[in-house]
């Protein structure tokens, strides 16, 4: 087979291989990183040029559905905020939209009864145990994937975050904690061939990514709190560490701070709609950094 003739291929199985859930999730419930309010999440089925949306169901049968998009972002301080003009929002969208993108689901309603997305474990993993348990139904039109004309990025300082032009998604993420003994220096690396490929994506990415928690260093704490910030944070939904040890290990992977990071990543990029075509390589980077990248490739796609 040609090159050209493989990438042609390729291509058909990026744009065919979308879902929506067969049928609605049971409850997920937990409470919010920072808000500290309990919430109730429920995933639904959608139609598929709805998208992935979330509907506010404290807020009455009238309050606007949020779309998971590049223009709803309202925020990005240590976490990825969405809203409305009418005031709706909702938090921590991050590890529920990689758990989807993950998992190939193109459009799903999600109803909670909160502002924010409960962090549960601080990983994706009880997402796509939800995902999993209301199954995957094949959508019947695809989502395109863009592919970038030209390398794209954002830098601040030591951190950057690129977007090269390439034939499938890849991932790359790298951290740098050089004072904290436990984290150190780490690069991961995930390439989702297959992000639109329904259970065995669904498979591969319960292995390799969605297990990953979202980690904090330990003299950050109680400046956070200070702030309002991480009220409902604990031992059982964060990694935490001194400079010298993990807190409350112990780890799931050796890297799982540099995979959490990919994660979270992955979650921002989600907001496209479907992966772009790209190899994409974050340093150091963060939310505002990553949807930044992803507001660049969405204004080059429309």
């Amino acid at each position: 087979m040609t090159s050209r003739r493989a990438a042609a291929r390729l291509l058909g199985r990026l744009r065919r291989r979308t879902h929506t859930l067969a049928s609605s999730a049971d409850p997920v419930s937990g409470v919010g990183l920072h808000s500290g309010r309990a919430a109730s999440v429920r995933l639904r089925p959608a139609a598929a040029d709805e998208g992935v949306y979330f509907v506010r169901t404290d807020l009455g049968e009238d309050a606007p559905p949020i779309s998971a998009s590049v223009e709803s972002v309202l925020g990005t301080r240590l976490s990825t905020t969405l809203g409305t003009a009418g005031g709706a929002t909702v938090a921590t969208v991050e590890h529920l939209l990689a758990a989807l993108c993950g998992a190939g689901v193109s459009a799903c309603r999600v109803e909670l009864d909160g502002p924010e997305v409960p962090l549960l474990d601080g990983s994706a993993a009880p997402w796509v145990a939800a995902v999993r348990a209301a199954g995957l139904a094949r959508q019947p039109r695809a989502a395109p994937a863009h592919r970038p004309r030209r390398p794209l990025w954002v830098h601040e300082g030591s951190a950057w975050v690129v977007a090269l032009p390439a034939a499938a998604p890849s991932l790359t993420y790298g951290i740098d904690f050089a004072g904290h003994a436990p984290i150190g220096r780490q690069w991961f690396s995930w390439a989702p061939d297959d992000s639109y490929a329904g259970d065995d994506a669904l498979d591969r990415f319960a292995r390799e990514l969605a297990p990953a928690r979202t980690f904090a260093l330990a003299e950050h704490l109680q400046g956070l709190r200070d702030e309002g910030l991480i009220r409902g944070g604990s031992a059982e939904s964060a990694l935490v560490c001194d400079r010298e040890r993990w807190l409350n290990g112990p780890l799931r992977f050796d890297e799982e701070p540099a995979r959490h990071k990919t994660l979270d990543l992955l979650g921002d990029l989600a907001l496209l709609g479907a992966l772009p075509r790209a190899r994409i390589v974050a340093y150091k980077a963060g939310h505002r950094m990553h949807v930044a990248l992803a507001r660049k490739l969405a204004e080059e796609a429309g």
